[in-house]
């Protein structure tokens, strides 16, 4: 079976997860750090090589402030509950989206994250973070006027390739699949210029209740694709 190189997951469904239970919601997004922590051992087991999870969103910030200090909260606790072990089994910590105007602690956690994992090559666990990708795009445009005002890349210079080295996924692989839990098939501003070419498998569990099977059940469907790129089969090819 292939596996894809990278794999991308909004991780979607942990709310109503715990409506269904008459449970509160941060009682869904503990539930969700649960299947995270899974998800990302299950990865590396399978040979996956990038995971990159959306974990909280630039809108997110308009929920209400209990929610949102829960998920930092819910945040703050993974990476230093886990950080070790993903050290330790050789994962490298990436975080993509906007930093300034984090809190200060929060900011520091992440940057830790990623400098004590710098060498690792096992694994790459993308962590979308405050992130949103009209937002990512807009940035990446701001820094390339500002090259561009600077004398350092020439205006002619500017075509795909260029700009998406100053995306903040800049060096890294697309995804060559998506998955979305809860049924939902959108994708909800994450990673647009990046998923040009992915493939998508949409699952109706929700968040929490995703494990290897389901994980295993999407890379089946992908395996069973062929990947075009804006080309045509090769069985259409010969026709």
């Amino acid at each position: 079976m292939s596996i894809p190189a990278h794999v991308a997951i909004i991780m979607d469904g942990n709310g109503r997860w715990a409506k269904a239970r008459a449970l509160p919601r941060v009682a869904g997004h503990r539930a969700g750090v649960e299947a995270l922590r899974k998800t990302v051992r299950n990865a590396g087991d399978m040979g996956i090589g990038w995971l990159t999870v959306y974990a909280f969103s630039s809108e997110n910030w308009s929920r209400p402030k209990s929610e949102v200090s829960d998920l930092m909260g819910l945040l703050k606790i993974f990476i230093r509950r886990d950080l070790a072990e993903l050290h330790q089994n050789g994962v490298r910590v990436r975080i993509i989206g906007e930093r300034d105007g984090l809190e200060s602690d929060i900011r520091t956690l992440l940057e830790e994250a990623e400098a004590l994992t710098h060498q690792n090559r096992k694994m790459n666990l993308v962590i979308a973070f405050n992130y949103g990708g009209r937002d990512e795009i807009a940035r990446a445009a701001r820094r390339v006027s500002e090259a561009v005002a600077a004398g350092t890349l020439e205006a002619s210079e500017i075509n795909a390739e260029t700009f998406g080295t100053f995306l903040d996924t800049a060096g890294f692989p697309d995804p060559d699949l998506v998955i979305r839990t809860s049924g939902e098939m959108r994708l909800s501003n994450f990673l647009p210029w990046q998923t040009a070419y992915s493939e998508f498998v949409f699952l109706p569990c929700f968040w929490p209740d995703f494990g290897r099977a389901d994980l295993e059940e999407a890379v089946r469907a992908y395996a069973a694709r062929e990947r075009r790129y804006g080309g045509v089969a090769a069985r259409d090819v010969a026709l």
